[in-house]
């Protein structure tokens, strides 16, 4: 065993461990429970030192027990080392073209939430759950999730190659991209008439403050054109803020609370329904798929849970947080959440996702799947009839007008 990895060992485990006595003080004192994870963690890391066929690269026990740790908390958090933060805050501040993936970490890889709709990923039959085993022959196990967003982007016309477990299929698979600029789709909306009683809807595929506005837009002038009832589209809204999340759910309530932030540094702090914010009160359904996130499960929650609205679909992905970038004194940066978003009813949407009033999956044929592949259920049939809509008319229809 070299001198160096014994230090390398030895000043990694003391950096974990005041890691974690801070975290312990921090949070309200040591306890015997503390202690016993301290112990054991320094307990195996010392079996490492002394007992392991050979000297293993420091670099790759620094990262595998930084990235271990996050993922074991937070499926969106990373470890920046200082060339991939300096990377990471390049790349925040151009517009560079991309593949329009949208992604977390699961099984200790890259997985995607879903594709930008007419992406160049999108195009290529990329879904939610289908996991990337490696982007340029780069194996993304243990990869931080922000730096795996770095190597999907650069100029437009070049091109990256995913190796991607699909979830349709049992052997991975290699799939070419070009990048372009990545241009997410509008909010859509029209009228659906059936026997006189006409429902309005409205589908988008962004939460934030420009899609918010537009969707309060398209809710009046429905509402002027005689629309009875509601179905607001929420499928494939990944993107966006939680906060307009907040201002979405507002447009349809006029009292009550719509969900709450809190987080171990950061005080709770309440999100009220304000009554002149609300543009209708007529039934109204929210459409959910697994690709669902974000701001729009914030407004999902908000409004199932608040007895607004009725949830139509897929159980949602689970992502709701304030996330911020810690500097690390090396030039490094942890990038993790600092506060969750909560509905009504206390739980965290990160945690448990929304999981819809009246159930119905995209696709009811799961043929092909190879369930030890992947949790997630098969995209739904290009060309097959829109399940979740058929349901969200159905439902919304046996509400009774205000």
């Amino acid at each position: 065993m070299n001198r160096r990895f014994q230090l390398g060992v030895v000043a990694f485990s003391t950096a974990i461990v005041a890691l974690l006595l801070a975290g312990a003080v921090h949070g309200g004192g040591t306890n015997d429970s503390s202690m016993t994870h301290i112990g054991v963690y320094s307990e195996v890391l010392a079996r490492i030192q002394t007992q392991y066929v050979e000297a293993p690269d420091m670099k790759a026990v620094t990262l595998g027990g930084i990235t271990g740790m996050l993922e074991a908390i937070d499926p969106y958090a990373s470890y920046l080392d200082a060339d991939q933060y300096k990377q990471y805050m390049a790349s925040r501040n151009k517009n560079a073209a991309s593949v329009g993936l949208i992604l977390s970490k699961r099984y200790d890889s890259v997985a995607i939430v879903d594709s930008v709709p007419g992406s160049p990923a999108d195009k290529a039959g990329l879904t939610t759950g289908d996991i990337i085993e490696s982007i340029n022959n780069v194996a993304t196990r243990l990869m931080p999730l922000a730096f795996a967003e770095i190597l999907l982007e650069g100029d437009p016309g070049t091109t990256v190659e995913l190796s991607v477990l699909r979830t349709v299929r049992s052997d991975p698979q290699k799939i070419t991209l070009t990048r372009a600029a990545i241009q997410v789709p509008g909010v859509t909306s029209r009228m659906i008439t059936d026997q006189g009683d006409p429902i309005g809807y409205v589908s988008a595929v962004t939460v934030n403050a420009a899609s918010v506005k537009d969707i309060a837009q398209r809710v009046e002038d429905l509402d002027r054109q005689g629309a009875k009832r509601f179905i607001l589209d929420l499928r494939h809204s990944c993107e966006g803020t939680p906060e307009d999340g907040v201002t979405l759910a507002n447009l349809f309530m006029d009292k009550g609370l719509i969900g709450y932030t809190v987080g171990q540094k950061m005080p709770r702090q309440d999100f009220q329904a304000v009554a002149s914010r609300q543009i209708t009160k007529k039934p109204l359904v929210v459409l959910t798929n697994r690709a669902t996130a974000g701001g729009a499960e914030v407004a999902a929650a908000a409004l199932l849970e608040s007895k607004r609205a009725e949830v139509v679909g897929e159980r949602t992905y689970g992502d709701a947080a304030i996330r911020k970038a810690v500097n690390l004194d090396d030039g490094s940066a942890v990038i993790l959440s600092v506060a969750k978003y909560y509905g009504p009813d206390g739980k965290a949407i990160q945690d448990t996702a929304v999981m819809p009033s009246t159930p119905q999956l995209e696709a009811e044929v799961q043929a092909e799947v190879d369930v030890d592949a992947t949790d997630a259920p098969p995209p739904p049939a290009k060309n097959g009839p829109d399940l979740i809509l058929q349901k969200g008319e159905e439902v919304v229809k046996k509400a009774a007008l205000n």
